[in-house]
């Protein structure tokens, strides 16, 4: 790992060599970093906040070694992904994911999607079904579940998610980005299990994470999101996205939970099989928070398999 540092930080720090292949895709007008290993039916990675592709770098050759192309992206406006000022709202990010499943000459993939990157990937195969052919969602309630929860839960998700509502405030970017973005990690210390966060993986997996964070613009895009989905709720365009979330989904659903996550409480994320009409399972994690994928990352691994080869 580089030295922390002030001052800005080059989006070259997110290529780091390894058994993978970096490129750059365009689609839905925009230019990804897309990160890949192995051949086979694709299986589409997407990170969640305050992360960008390396969540998935032990699990990306795993993946590969299993006979399947695996590839992880640096969603809209993280990592050495273009940082557009627009387009954070649920439609553009799914026709994101849409877009790169078709730029990267596949006709469907399984998606796999963590926190922020699970509840785009509910929303694509809502949005997309015939390019999502599974999915598999950590740590990410249904949207509407976790909407329902905010309004309806006070003490509960409504609470656990008082730290995304300052996103709201404006320029709290900047915030983010101080003392070397050392908010990045307050917030994933916060959110891991506590096995995970006291074991000698987590400091160089925040660091990485807190580097990517003071890529220029980055931490303005990673907020654009939760603030499109507050300000949606009083918007025509919002109310037309709970609609169309309200149909039920054909993608055969995988979701996995940990039972310490109290960004997304386990209350909120049960119940998320209600919207799903294809075959569905729920799995409760013990001693998990809310990043599976690096707290459990061999059942996680073995799971995704499982679900992308059935």
């Amino acid at each position: 790992m580089t030295e922390q540092h002030d001052g800005p930080i080059d989006e070259s720090c997110v290529l780091t060599d390894g058994p993978w292949t970096h490129r750059f895709v365009g689609a839905n007008g925009s230019r990804f970093h897309v990160v890949e290993a192995g051949a086979g039916p694709m299986v589409l990675l997407l990170h969640g906040f305050p992360e960008f592709w390396w969540a998935w770098h032990e699990m990306l050759p795993a993946i590969a070694d299993a006979g399947f192309r695996a590839v992880a992206v640096d969603l809209r406006g993280y990592g050495a992904t273009d940082k557009p000022p627009r387009g954070y709202d649920g439609y553009t990010l799914a026709a994101d994911v849409a877009g790169l499943i078709r730029a990267l000459g596949e006709r469907s993939a399984t998606v796999v999607g963590t926190g922020a990157g699970g509840l785009l990937g509910w929303t694509a195969a809502s949005f997309h079904p015939r390019l999502v052919r599974r999915l598999v969602v950590l740590g990410a309630p249904h949207p509407l579940r976790l909407r329902a929860g905010i309004f309806a839960d006070p003490r509960g998700q409504f609470s656990a998610a008082t730290p995304t509502l300052k996103f709201q405030v404006p320029r709290y970017e900047h915030t983010l980005t101080r003392n070397d973005a050392v908010r990045v990690e307050q917030m994933l210390r916060r959110w891991g299990g506590r096995r995970w966060v006291n074991s000698p993986d987590f400091a160089p997996y925040a660091a990485r994470c807190r580097e990517a964070m003071r890529i220029p613009q980055a931490a303005f895009c990673a907020l654009e999101m939760y603030r499109w989905a507050f300000r949606s709720v009083l918007r025509l365009h919002g109310y037309r996205f709970v609609k169309l979330m309200q149909k039920p989904l054909v993608t055969p659903t995988l979701q996995l939970h940990g039972a310490e996550d109290i960004a997304s409480l386990p209350r909120t994320a049960q119940g998320s099989g209600r919207y799903v009409l294809a075959p569905y399972e729920w799995r409760l994690l013990d001693g998990v928070g809310h990043f599976p994928h690096l707290e459990a990352p061999d059942l996680v691994l073995g799971e995704i398999l499982r679900w992308a080869k059935s």
